[in-house]
C-alpha cells in the first residue's frame, strides 16, 4: 500500500537535507499517516482507513466522517473511499 492519505491524497514529497556547510543531499518527506477506524452513521458501519493526521483533524472539525466525505472533492479520494461516498449518497436518498 502506498504512502498516501485516502481522504486528502497527501503523499510523499522530496527535498534536500542541507548541512551547515550548505551541502545538499536528497531526502523524502513522509506524510504522518495513521490507521484509523471511522464510523459512518448513514451506512451504520465502521470503515478502516489510512489517513493523515491533518485529515483526521478535518474529519473531527467537519462533524464526522459522513459530512466530511460529502464535501470532499472526488479527485482527492482513493478508489475505495470514492465507492463509499457513492454508497453514502445512495443511502441518504432512500
Amino acid at each position: 500500500m502506498s504512502r498516501r492519505c485516502e481522504l486528502t491524497g497527501k503523499g510523499v514529497m522530496s527535498g534536500n537535507n542541507v548541512s551547515h556547510a550548505n551541502n545538499k543531499s536528497r531526502r523524502r518527506f513522509l506524510p504522518n499517516l495513521n490507521d484509523v477506524t471511522l464510523e459512518s452513521e448513514v451506512l451504520g458501519r465502521s470503515i478502516k482507513l489510512k489517513i493523515s493526521r491533518e485529515a483526521q483533524r478535518s474529519v473531527d472539525h467537519s462533524g464526522g466522517f459522513d459530512s466530511f466525505i460529502l464535501k470532499a472533492p472526488e479527485e482527492n479520494l482513493s478508489d475505495r473511499v470514492a465507492r463509499i461516498k457513492r454508497d453514502i449518497k445512495k443511502a441518504m436518498k432512500t
